[in-house]
């Protein structure tokens, strides 16, 4: 891992949470109490990543308070089209920060229980970090996330993010590399109240 270049974590977390009852953003582990939001930005932040950018939508007033009590605060962007899907998180994240020095950023979604710090620095110290990586996580063959985004292939990531897929047709397209992390986590994401029910983590 290039420690020059400028890695910017970047965090989704602007869903309703429909399916769980509650933003995601909001959700706590019953076990620590802690918002995972909070653990989505420390697994960034301990995996390497030099600035933290979290994109809120659903519940945003209640989950930037959240946020603004840390140490050391992301920075916050509130996606205002974040109900036409995870698409639009992502582009209003990488548009803001185009407006930093960033060569590559590494996206996180919020409702990941078990991906955490590990996992970020595994992926990290796979690549070459720099402007034209793109890598993502994968468990057991399964493409998931942190995915690298570097700076350059940002324009053709924001032309085709369209609803859920996010990034995902670019990657595939672009032949994004595979760094296999399923000896470290599963790589799951939660959906639903009962998703994480043996874990505790709901």
């Amino acid at each position: 891992m290039d420690a020059s270049v400028g890695t910017a974590g970047l965090v989704l977390a602007a869903g309703a949470g429909v399916r769980m009852g509650i933003p995601k953003a909001l959700v706590q582990d019953r076990r620590t109490g802690e918002f995972w939001v909070h653990r989505a930005v420390r697994a960034l932040r301990t995996g390497g990543c030099d600035e933290l950018t979290v994109v809120l939508g659903a519940g945003a007033e209640r989950a930037t308070r959240l946020l603004q009590e840390e140490t050391d605060p992301p920075r916050i962007v509130v996606a205002e089209d974040w109900a036409e899907g995870m698409g639009r998180s992502l582009a209003a994240g990488l548009q803001s920060l185009a407006t930093t020095s960033a060569g590559a950023a590494v996206v996180m979604l919020v409702d990941l229980p078990d991906v955490g710090s590990e996992v970020v620095h595994h992926v990290l110290d796979s690549v070459h970090l720099g402007p034209d990586c793109l890598a993502r996580a994968s468990y057991e063959g399964r493409p998931g996330h942190p995915v690298v985004l570097g700076r350059h292939h940002w324009s053709g990531v924001l032309a085709s993010a369209r609803g859920d897929s996010g990034a995902r047709d670019y990657l595939h397209k672009a032949g994004a590399h595979l760094i296999e992390c399923g000896q470290l986590a599963t790589g799951a994401d939660c959906d639903t109240p009962t998703g994480w029910a043996d874990t505790g983590a709901l």
